[in-house]
């Protein structure tokens, strides 16, 4: 591949025209990022109450493996989402996403109204819909294709930032949702009832039907307003195998795109590594129940879509993605240093002073995760609009699908690693200390950023 000025006609303007195509692509990933938030709070809930008579272990493995599986199918299947938009277009790509989410949260439904008796059943039945909400799910990649398809190299970051902003807003108000059927419910004790852990199955459908119904009306819309964005004149050299591992390490070999999507992956870790930690830091250091934890995502949710939709589109096309995202890296790392130092402050005072409490350092957590959030909110679409601006227009779906598989695992091993170091020091800043670790990697990346920002894209050889 060599650098050139790109093909005529490989990009739309932005226009009242395709603002009908805009509001898909903020539906499609809000729809995706409300599932999650719905499910995040609620799942360790219901499933363990389907669990109550098994192992600790047991209990843990089970939630570890519905939560991972998710992201897994997001890894496998991103790149293909993108190499199929790439060859048929991105509207019966989108239309089989939101039909999927449809099905399978509607089947999230089904699991948890399950009676409490038949608990393997629905396990089951959620391991089915989380799968099949992954695949839907990575589709996401092909919704910042249509942004690429459908802005000037110069808007790209202001594009890319709706697509935080839908992130933000969907995540805000999963957990919201979530919450509104917890608060139906009295708060949990296993002196009270161990086999109903604070979910009856009489209403523990609600919050999935909730999310299937949303998809519906997406996916009505999309049917009515979306038009296609891929212009005529695909990749001549796509593979007939839509699984290709050489073109998705012919991707990460580009010198002007394997680094991006090597910072966003180490930057999504240290980011899902706090997700990951948070319900249990807040728990173990300020008490916080389910309730409480579903109003700190909500809140989570509440920044990134300030931050996006507010602040960051602000700046996109007037300040480099490069320095927008040099910007973020420094805010999440004195975000996540910030709940490190909570963290540690927070055990020495109560175990050296015995009778006080952590509750003092609340306000310092949520500006420290606040910051940390924001941070992120700024990272997300800069790499996103950079990874864009430098792959090949015809490669577009299959490009950002590699990077989004990458944000998958990501999110797999984020968590995973926050949750094995969570208990190695009393304190619980670990997990925190890290993430920084982790970004530190990234801030010696940061010289590749800037060779390659400003250069053109590549076209095909």
């Amino acid at each position: 591949m060599t650098d050139s000025s790109p093909p005529p006609n490989t990009t739309i303007p932005v226009s009242k025209s395709n603002r009908a195509v805009l509001l898909v692509v903020f539906l499609v990933v809000f729809i995706d990022l409300l599932g999650f938030g719905i499910v995040l709070p609620l799942l360790p809930l219901v499933s363990k109450g389907y669990l109550a008579n098994a192992s600790e272990l047991t209990k843990d493995a089970t939630i570890a493996v519905l939560f991972s599986v998710f992201s897994l199918m997001q890894f496998l299947f991103s790149p293909v989402w993108g190499r199929i938009s790439d060859r048929h277009g991105r509207r019966p790509v989108l239309l089989v996403s939101l039909g999927g989410s449809v099905v399978f949260y509607a089947l999230f439904a089904v699991a948890c109204a399950v009676p409490l008796d038949q608990g393997w059943l629905a396990i089951g039945l959620m391991f089915v819909s989380r799968v099949g909400a992954g695949i839907a799910g990575a589709s996401v990649s092909t919704a910042s294709a249509v942004i690429a398809d459908s802005t000037t190299p110069e808007n790209r970051a202001k594009g890319m930032g709706l697509i935080g902003a839908a992130f933000g807003i969907g995540f805000t108000f999963g957990p919201l949702i979530a919450f509104g059927v917890l608060s139906l419910f009295p708060d949990p004790t296993p002196e009270s009832d161990p086999t109903k852990i604070g979910i009856d199955p009489a209403y523990g459908w609600v919050p999935g039907a909730a999310a299937a119904v949303l998809s519906l009306l997406a996916l009505l819309i999309a049917v009515m307003k979306f038009r296609e964005t891929l212009q005529p004149g695909g990749d001549p050299h796509r593979p007939r195998m839509l699984f290709s591992v050489s073109r998705t390490l012919e991707v990460l070999k580009l010198p002007s795109i394997g680094p991006l999507i090597l910072i966003y992956f180490l930057s999504i870790f240290a980011f899902a590594n706090f997700e990951g930690v948070l319900a249990r830091f807040t728990n173990e250091v300020f008490g916080y129940g389910v309730k409480q934890n579903s109003l700190v995502f909500a809140g989570v949710g509440c920044v990134l879509m300030v931050a996006q939709g507010g602040f960051y589109r602000r700046f996109a096309g007037k300040v480099r993605e490069a320095v927008l995202l040099r910007i973020g890296l420094v805010l999440m790392t004195l975000g996540l240093g910030g709940l490190g130092a909570v963290a540690f402050s927070a055990h020495q005072l109560t175990s050296l002073e015995q009778g006080h409490s952590a509750s003092q350092f609340q306000w310092v957590m949520y500006s420290a995760a606040a910051v940390a959030v924001f941070g992120f909110a700024f990272v997300n679409p800069s790499v996103a609009a950079l990874i864009s601006r430098r792959a090949d227009p015809t490669r577009q779906g299959e490009v950002l699908g590699v990077n989004q598989s990458f944000t998958a695992i990501g999110r797999i091993l984020g968590p995973a690693l926050g949750n094995l170091v969570f208990s190695t020091h009393p304190s619980h800043a670990v997990p925190f200390a890290a993430a920084v670790g982790l970004l530190l990697i990234v801030a010696a990346l940061q010289p590749l950023v800037g060779r390659w920002a400003d250069a053109g894209p590549p076209s095909p050889s």
